[in-house]
């Protein structure tokens, strides 16, 4: 079966080639889709494909944008890259395995390691990170103008066992770009699109929620400091979410006379939630069945 692959780019003159390198052995047609690159990403993209089209960048539907790259690929199948993503060799091995054999299956979700400020993050809710991204041409497409919605596709899917690599926040200036700048507005833009109603306390609850879900849930502390610092600026993204759901309520204030205290009981709240993480962790780790037990007890009444 023929295999297109579609990379969507914008200024990613330092990635484009590790990209491009890593799929070129697939024997595949290469599609680039430049969102106005201002820099060099299409004079390199040449020296891999003559298919190179392009459309006027739009942030805040990054991944609509996708499917128009979708339309200009001829291949049966398709694998949708980002210019900061490459393959292995065992990928690419698995990849033309995958085609070389009659399908039943319409695509393909595929593990991606992401690298986060020279890290690989094998927790934090950051592994195995599943993507759709090897599909049936004509079988899958984004259709959500909202960032971090998943290709809804037709039929019948499957996994891959090797990750794609994802070159993912190199410097911190990156990650508040990103996700402050352009993510947020755009997720409290569908939260308000979905029923959101309004809670002054929420400014405690979504930063307060995401760094438990994080550094707790999915065992962030065993990524480490990485994974501490990622749980923060995560939650920082929730904080600014919010913010954005406030400026568009025109800035609503509060002056009720229990405000501070209804804040108190919000504060509370979290603490016990932090104080019951901590404590589940301590249990986990115990080996002692007496102390666990006791922990436990401890953990119920605190």
């Amino acid at each position: 079966m023929k295999l297109s692959v579609v990379v969507t780019v914008f200024n990613e003159e330092e990635k484009i080639a590790e990209c491009l390198n890593s799929v070129k052995k697939l024997n595949c047609e290469i599609v680039v889709i430049d969102n106005g690159s201002t820099d060099q990403t299409v004079k390199i993209a040449q020296k891999f494909t003559n298919k190179i089209f392009t459309q006027k960048n739009d942030p805040q539907n990054i991944d609509l944008q996708k499917n128009f790259g979708f339309t200009k690929a001829t291949g049966d199948y398709i694998l949708s890259l980002d210019a900061d993503e490459y393959l292995s060799d065992n990928l690419r091995e698995e990849i033309k395995l995958i085609l070389s054999k009659d399908q039943t299956k319409e695509g393909y979700f595929i593990p991606r390691k992401n690298i986060v400020f020279r890290k690989w993050m094998q927790h934090t809710g950051w592994y195995p990170d599943f993507q759709l991204r090897l599909f049936k041409k004509g079988k899958a497409k984004y259709v959500s103008k909202h960032v971090h919605e998943s290709m809804q596709i037709l039929g019948e899917t499957g996994n891959l066992q090797n990750p794609l690599t994802h070159e993912n926040y190199q410097t911190v200036s990156q990650f508040i770009k990103r996700n402050l700048l352009v993510y947020a507005p755009n997720e409290a833009d569908a939260l308000i699109e979905n029923g959101y109603k309004f809670s002054y306390f929420d400014v405690v609850r979504f930063p307060a929620k995401e760094f438990l879900s994080r550094f707790f849930a999915r065992e962030g502390y065993k990524d480490g400091f990485h994974g501490l610092v990622l749980s923060l600026l995560l939650s920082s993204y929730h904080l600014a979410i919010f913010s954005y759901i406030w400026e568009k309520k025109k800035y609503a204030d509060e002056t009720d006379s229990s405000f501070l205290s209804k804040l108190k009981t919000e504060i509370k709240k979290i603490y016990h939630e932090f104080t019951y993480w901590f404590n589940s962790e301590k249990i986990k780790n115990e080996k002692n069945p007496v102390k666990k037990i006791l922990l436990k007890t401890l953990r119920k009444i605190s």
